[in-house]
């Protein structure tokens, strides 16, 4: 339950985001972020008591949204192109959240407390590298959509499909952190085995994220079946092969595969579809539904295990993500807007966005 509240802190912040964007610039949000993971490290390294656990908790929560959303921001508006702004961020956060584990047991077996006292002073150093990134300008309020929830954002095409993608993403992450190893386990596999297939699985993600660039290219729609197919059926395959390790492997592969696609595409195809200062409240929407997928699976999944065994629920939660898939849209072909061009001698940086050319790309959305 205590856990519960970093998912409530950071889902909550995400809905005033876009907001909060048009006001502070996404390179200050970064630096305050990376200060607020030091506090909320600190705090449970000093004390152990419950409340103090609660305010880390409340604490990492902002932090976090205010990380994934500034840093997304961020990448797509200094790169060539949104998908592979957001392929380099997440790759970075992929590998750190592979070599974060391992480095936390290692600090652990020296001191308990070393590893949120490294953590702290990582996210307090992280801000040094903040400073040197180029200052953008806050996201024009007179041009953006006037918030997520605004001039119906969610049900733009292209921002729907992004949408959806992210709740599959967050679906499959909540999934993967807590019932599969549920699943596993009462199949028969050991601790060990248990940890190499949800890493395998995480390291899966890194190869669905590498995918991004060349699988955006074929359209939102192609784009959203590969994701939500392979996240799902992946899963949903996972609970009738959990006791052959490696079926569940390659079951837990395929579907860490398609949760990369998911959570590197979709907020790039958020970000194309809609005008350059609307991409802040459109990432952050995609952040916000995320957010809350990341806190609404483990009860769906606690009202199915309450009626059926763990694994049939596993392979419930994995056709239900792939439903979105089934969806048509009319649209056929989408914009994706390129980069914004530097502004001319004299000519202000945001009205140069404001003007950026749209360029086509075919769809079968």
């Amino acid at each position: 339950m205590i856990v519960a509240v970093a998912a409530v802190s950071q889902l909550v912040t995400r809905i005033f985001l876009g907001a909060l964007m048009r006001r502070v610039p996404d390179k200050t949000l970064l630096a305050y972020a990376a200060l607020m993971i030091a506090v909320s490290c600190a705090l449970i390294a000093a004390s152990h008591a419950l409340a103090v656990f609660a305010v880390s908790q409340l604490v990492q929560g902002s932090a976090r949204a205010l990380f994934w959303t500034s840093s997304q921001t961020h990448a797509v508006r200094t790169s060539s192109s949104s998908v592979k702004g957001l392929t380099d961020v997440n790759l970075a956060a992929g590998l750190g959240s592979l070599m974060g584990p391992a480095l936390a047991g290692y600090l652990w077996e020296v001191s308990a407390p070393l590893p949120l006292i490294v953590a702290s002073v990582a996210g307090t150093a992280a801000v040094i590298p903040v400073v040197l990134l180029k200052k953008l300008p806050v996201f024009a309020p007179d041009h953006s959509n006037g918030g997520i929830f605004a001039g119906g954002l969610w049900r733009r095409p292209g921002v729907d499909a992004a949408c959806w993608m992210n709740v599959g993403a967050g679906a499959w992450k909540s999934l993967l952190d807590s019932y599969v190893p549920i699943v596993l386990s009462f199949a028969g596999q050991s601790v060990t085995v248990i940890g190499i297939l949800v890493s395998l699985a995480n390291s899966a993600v890194l190869a669905g994220s590498l995918c991004g660039s060349w699988l955006r290219k074929r359209g939102n729609r192609i784009s959203l079946l590969t994701g939500l197919l392979a996240a799902g059926v992946g899963l949903a395959a996972a609970g009738p092969l959990a006791g052959v390790a490696v079926a569940a492997a390659v079951a837990l592969t395929v579907s860490g595969v398609g949760a990369g696609i998911l959570q590197t595409v979709g907020p790039a195809i958020a970000a194309d579809e809609v005008h350059p200062e609307d991409r802040g409240d459109a990432l952050a929407l995609t952040g916000t539904v995320r957010a809350a997928a990341l806190l609404l699976t483990p009860c769906v999944m606690a009202l199915l295990v309450s009626v059926i065994p763990v694994a049939a629920a596993l392979v419930t939660a994995g056709v239900l993500i792939t439903l979105p898939a089934a969806r048509g849209n009319p649209r056929k072909d989408l914009p994706k807007q390129s980069r914004p061009p530097q502004s001319a001698p004299g000519e202000p940086r945001q009205q140069a966005q404001l003007e950026a050319p749209q360029k086509e790309v075919s769809d079968d959305n």
